[in-house]
C-alpha cells in the first residue's frame, strides 16, 4: 500500500474533526432563546457564552503545544473528541443541578470548548504532515469541512427543531455526540505522521519571533479571521433587519449563504488546486472580498446587499487554510507550535472583526453597513500581506 492510501483514512478523520468543531461553535447559539426562557437566564448572560467559549479556545491556542508535544497527536485527539462528547452531555443535564442554571451552561461549555480548541490546533498539523501531493489544495479542503460542518449544524438542528419541538433540544444534544464518538473511534486507529519528520529543525517560540515572515503571516491569520467574521456573525441580523424575515429565515438566509459559500470556495481549491497558483487564487478572492464589502456598504437594496454576505464567504474561503499552507512553506520551524500561534491569530482575528463591527455599527445608530464598512480595513491588510510576500521572498 502506498503512503498515500494508509494516510486516506487519517485525512478524512481530521475532515471529521472540523465537524466536530463547527458543532462546538454553531449549536449552542441555535439554543439561546430557548436557554433565556428555560432557565431564566438574561440575555447579557447567555452573549457571554459567545465570548467564554471562543475565550476557553484561545487559552489552547496559546498554551496547548507544549502539552500536546509531550501527549502525542494521538492522545491528544482522542481527549478532544472525548472532552466534546462529555460537555456536549452535561449540557443537558447540569444547568438542573444548580441553583443558577447559568453555572451548568459554562461548565459545559467550557468542557466542549476544550475539545474544539484542540481541534483547530490539531487538524491541521495532522493533515500538512499527511504525505500528500498537493499541500494547499488538501487544506483548503480540510478547512471546507468546516464550513459544510456549519451548515449541517443549523439545517439539521433547524429541521429537528421543527419537527419535534425545541423543548426536546437534550436529544438533538446527544444526536451531535455521534459525530465526536465516530472520530475517536477513528483516531484510535488511523496512522498520523509527525510532521516534524518531514521538516527542519523544530524551533521554539524565541526563534519563531525572531523571523519577520511568521509575524507577516500571524498579522495576516489575524485579518483572515477578521474578514470571515466581521460579516458573518452579523450576517443573520443583517438579514432580519435588511428584509424584515423572521429570525429562523434570516439564519438561512445570513449564516447559511455565507457558510455555503466559504465551503464552496474551499471545496473548489481543494478539487481544483493544482491548476492554479495559491498565491493567485488568493489575490482574486481578496479583491472579491473588499468588492463584497463595497456591495453590503453602499447597494440600498436589501437583496443585493445579502448576496454581497454571499460573495463575502465565497471570497473569504481561501484566506484561513491559504495563509496556513503560505505559513507551513515560508517560516522555518512548521510544527505544532506554529499552527497553534497561527489559530490564536486567527481566533483573535474572528473575536475582533465583529467586535469592531458591531462597536461602529452601535456608535451610528445601529446602522450594520457602516459596522461592516469599517471592517473593509481586514481584507485590505491581508491584500497587503500578500503583496509583501510576493515581493520578498525571505522576510528576517
Amino acid at each position: 500500500m502506498s503512503s498515500n492510501n494508509k494516510y486516506k483514512m487519517t485525512i478524512k478523520a481530521a475532515y471529521l474533526g472540523f465537524v466536530v468543531q463547527a458543532i462546538v461553535n454553531n449549536f449552542v447559539p441555535l439554543l439561546f432563546v430557548r436557554m433565556q426562557s428555560e432557565f431564566g437566564i438574561p440575555l447579557g448572560k447567555i452573549t457571554l457564552l459567545i465570548t467564554f467559549n471562543f475565550g476557553v479556545q484561545l487559552l489552547i491556542d496559546m498554551f496547548s503545544a507544549p502539552f500536546i508535544e509531550k501527549i502525542g497527536y494521538r492522545a491528544s485527539m482522542l481527549l478532544s473528541n472525548a472532552c466534546v462528547v462529555i460537555g456536549l452531555l452535561l449540557l443537558t443535564v447540569l444547568p438542573g443541578q444548580f441553583a443558577s442554571p447559568f453555572i451548568g451552561v459554562l461548565v459545559s461549555v467550557c468542557i466542549y470548548a476544550i475539545g474544539g480548541g484542540l481541534q483547530e490546533v490539531l487538524v491541521s498539523p495532522i493533515v500538512e504532515a499527511c504525505p500528500t501531493e498537493n499541500k494547499e489544495a488538501a487544506m483548503s479542503l480540510l478547512h471546507s469541512a468546516y464550513c459544510w460542518g456549519h451548515m449541517a449544524v443549523v439545517l439539521l438542528s433547524t429541521v429537528f427543531f421543527a419537527v419535534f419541538g425545541i423543548s426536546r433540544w437534550r436529544i438533538m444534544a446527544a444526536l451531535w455526540c455521534i459525530v465526536p464518538v465516530i472520530d475517536f473511534i477513528l483516531f484510535t486507529k488511523v496512522p498520523i505522521a509527525r510532521l516534524e519528520a518531514n521538516t527542519e529543525e523544530n524551533v521554539g517560540v524565541k526563534e519563531l519571533f525572531r523571523q519577520g515572515i511568521f509575524w507577516l503571516m500571524f498579522f495576516m491569520m489575524f485579518a483572515a479571521g477578521a474578514s470571515e467574521q466581521a460579516v458573518s456573525q452579523w450576517s443573520s441580523a443583517f438579514a432580519e433587519k435588511g428584509l424584515g424575515v423572521s429570525k429562523t429565515l434570516g439564519d438561512l438566509l445570513g449564516p447559511m449563504l455565507f457558510a455555503f459559500c466559504m465551503a464552496l470556495s474551499r471545496t473548489l481549491y481543494g478539487v481544483k488546486g493544482q491548476k492554479i497558483r495559491l498565491n493567485v487564487f488568493m489575490g482574486i478572492s481578496i479583491v472579491l472580498c473588499i468588492l463584497s464589502y463595497i456591495i453590503i456598504v453602499i447597494v440600498p437594496n436589501p437583496l443585493i446587499a445579502i448576496m454581497g454576505c454571499g460573495l463575502t464567504g465565497l471570497s473569504v474561503g481561501i484566506f484561513w487554510p491559504g495563509t496556513f499552507s503560505t505559513a507551513s512553506a515560508r517560516v522555518k520551524g512548521r510544527g505544532t507550535l506554529l499552527f497553534a500561534l497561527l489559530a490564536l491569530a486567527g481566533d483573535l482575528g474572528c473575536s475582533g472583526g465583529p467586535t469592531l463591527a458591531g462597536a461602529i455599527a452601535a456608535m451610528h445608530e445601529d446602522n450594520m453597513r457602516v459596522g461592516i464598512g469599517a471592517a473593509i480595513i481586514f481584507p485590505v491588510v491581508m491584500g497587503i500581506g500578500l503583496l509583501v510576500i510576493r515581493n520578498k521572498q525571505n522576510i528576517n
